[in-house]
């Protein structure tokens, strides 16, 4: 039941060449960004990755990514990572594109074992007709669109199949994690982990704080330990290395006024 692994390194040390991965985090936040440099410091490529996006500021996935080392991404949003787009558009990347709240679920899902399921998202566009481009050619063409899905009708309302996602492996960070592998997270770092962790048949977790079975309230456990298989417990510094992506202050009021 002990779960915990000594060292990042070893945590993916079975991770192959051509694995696919579902990885948790939002941004910069709760991202796995450990056990993200030890794959990268492993030589593992040609990696398919399902995250909401692919990194960002030169971290997280983003250090994966600038070395070439994914062939595929499934996930929702791309934004300002220039080196994304342009592999992208150069054709050396596949990528997925679909509704948010459907990578959510098609991640839950896999992880409760359902096979597929209708959603209403998507209805009406590419994303149920096909012709999505999954990968260009360089020159402008498309090489690769996403094919026609089934769409049913229920009461009146037209829904689209989306089939679950499984990976051959997840990895995610926590805030606090136990020994049997039971994990809380804090706050918007919960974000797509708990999603990831369920979709991953190896689920190997970051925790900031290691604690003794026991020293988690049950009710307080957002991922219980039966879905997490291997437990990194992270150094003070490594735990504490914590980036924000876009920092907003205002200037210090003028004595006697109050900023509004």
């Amino acid at each position: 039941m002990d779960k915990v692994v000594a060292t990042a390194l070893e945590a993916v040390a079975d991770v192959p060449d051509g694995a696919s991965l579902a990885v948790g985090g939002f941004g910069l936040s709760g991202v796995p960004n450990v056990l993200v440099q030890a794959l990268y410091e492993r030589g593992v490529t040609a990696l398919s990755v399902v995250s909401n996006n692919c990194g960002a500021m030169e971290s997280g996935l983003a250090v994966l990514l600038s070395a070439g080392r994914i062939a595929r991404v499934t996930g929702s949003y791309i934004g300002a990572n220039k080196e994304f787009a342009r592999q992208y558009l150069a054709g050396e990347l596949e990528v997925e594109m679909i509704p948010q709240g459907t990578l959510a679920e098609r991640l839950r899902a896999g992880g409760a074992g359902i096979p597929a399921f209708y959603t209403p998202a998507g209805v009406g566009t590419q994303v149920a007709d096909g012709g999505l481009p999954w990968r260009y050619d360089g020159e402008g063409g498309v090489a690769l669109a996403s094919p026609r899905k089934e769409v049913r009708e229920f009461d009146g309302v037209e829904y689209v199949l989306e089939h679950a996602i499984r990976t051959d492996f997840a990895l995610v960070r926590a805030a606090k994690g136990d020994r049997h592998g039971n994990l809380v997270f804090h706050r918007s770092a919960r974000n797509f982990n708990p999603l990831s962790a369920m979709a991953g048949r190896i689920t190997v977790a970051e925790v900031e704080e290691l604690v003794e079975p026991g020293a988690i309230d049950p009710d307080a456990v957002h991922v219980p330990g039966i879905f997490v298989q291997r437990v990194v417990a992270l150094t003070p510094e490594q735990a504490a290395d914590k980036r924000i992506e876009r920092r907003t202050v205002s200037a210090p009021a003028a004595k006697g006024t109050v900023n509004r």
